[in-house]
């Protein structure tokens, strides 16, 4: 097992100097213009993918870091780039990760090249989960899936929401109800072919931040998708429904609960890492320009009132940082999240990225609040931190709930 640290190894120093530098020369540079068009940044993208920054590979080897920290410092130096374009870049991870979690080795080789394409032909996946009425509480899903023996089918029908690269996917994972008597343990992901007739693009949403990122409804009319399109197979669902079903009858539907929460747990750090990138983005903008604007013959950063704002921001990111890399630490060498220390270190990022951003503008002054000045877009990208991956609100219950000991449902 590997002992936490806070000093990266020199191969991780290197990946981590890499990203910087594409997160400035590459994406940088492209953030106001795919801002203001709120399109899917595709060149970005490719350019991405010829360094080999959009693949399978890359991600897959950052996960398997054993010190835990290989993705939160992937996150944080694209998001330090720009927070939508990012999301383009890691987003079919959500869906390629899916795959990964649940499916077959044959799944696996069939469907996740295709969720990327090549550096001729990029493509992109969607991981589709929420609902209108079923965000934070995943309970309460209504998309249905149905097994059709005579056919060896599934048919899908439901709308789903929120769903990054939704529509524009040439791959969808969707997360359907197959039981609805077990809650979550009910449910079960497909693979949608490219091209699957029933699936439709929805509303595409026009978001407050994050507009690079392209965000839609998706529609599922009576979608047919072949047997071998169920993540694990038929025989591993089987298993799987009939071991819930006698958790349930022996009352242990309540620890099936916590065992579904704790997934979440551990994914959350690398959510905390995009926010803790946005924050020192603003932080570092800020700080030059408080060396360099002058006012009453002299740079602002010579005020108190600015000086300690920003000796404020960069303690509030490094504190987020740390939580964020504890927590990653620890979900990659198997600790149990006894305080639920995943949810404190999204938590925390996702709010101190709201607040230094805004304290961004304030250092900026009128400069800061107009789109001719990037501290603009990163205090609009902040607000998602604090709601998409649980809410704040959302994560202050699980908190409370781990430290008192009360059911998480």
């Amino acid at each position: 097992m590997a002992e936490f640290t806070m000093d990266l190894n020199d191969d991780q120093k290197q990946v981590r100097d890499w990203l910087h530098g594409f997160a400035k020369d590459v994406i940088r540079p492209a953030a106001a213009e795919w801002d203001e068009r709120e399109e899917t940044p595709w060149p970005v993208i490719q350019e991405a993918a010829k360094v080999g920054i959009y693949s399978l590979d890359f991600y897959a080897q950052q996960f398997f870091d054993p010190s835990g920290l290989g993705i939160p410092v992937a996150m944080e130096e694209l998001f330090w780039g720009d927070a939508g374009i990012a999301l383009s870049i890691v987003g079919t991870g959500l869906a390629a990760v899916g795959v990964l979690a649940n499916g077959t080795e044959e799944q696996i080789g069939t469907w996740i090249p295709q969720m990327y394409g090549d550096v001729t032909d990029v493509k992109v996946a969607a991981f589709c989960s929420s609902e209108p009425d079923a965000g934070s509480d995943v309970a309460s899903m209504r998309t249905r899936a149905v097994y059709d023996a005579a056919k060896d089918e599934w048919v899908l029908n439901g709308t789903k929401t929120w769903a990054t690269n939704g529509g524009i996917a040439n791959v969808h994972v969707v997360v359907a109800v197959v039981d609805a008597d077990l809650g979550s343990k009910g449910h079960a992901s497909f693979i949608v072919p490219p091209g699957t007739p029933g699936l439709t693009q929805g509303q595409k949403f026009k978001k407050h931040g994050i507009r690079a990122s392209h965000t839609a409804e998706v529609v599922l009319e009576d979608v047919r998708v072949p047997g071998h399109c169920l993540l694990g197979g038929k025989e591993k669902l089987d298993e799987r429904l009939a071991r819930a079903r006698e958790k349930a009858k022996a009352g242990g539907g309540e620890r099936v609960k916590n065992a579904a929460m704790a997934t979440f747990e551990a994914s959350r750090p690398a959510v905390g890492a995009m926010a803790v990138g946005t924050a020192r983005a603003a932080y570092d903008y800020a700080l030059e320009y408080a060396k360099t604007r002058e006012q009453f013959g002299r740079p602002i950063i010579d005020n108190q009132g600015i000086a300690f704002q920003l000796a404020d921001m960069r303690t509030q990111i490094d504190a987020a940082r740390l939580l964020v890399w504890r927590a990653s630490w620890m979900a990659t060498t198997g600790k149990k999240f006894e305080s639920a220390e995943g949810s404190m270190s999204k938590l925390y990022a996702s709010e101190t990225a709201k607040k230094v951003t805004a304290q961004a503008i304030q250092i900026l002054g009128g400069n800061g609040f107009t789109r001719e000045y990037p501290v603009e877009r990163m205090h609009r990208d902040a607000a998602i931190y604090t709601i998409f991956e649980g809410t704040s609100e959302i994560q202050r219950l699980v908190i409370a709930r781990t430290l008192s000991g009360m059911p998480i449902r």
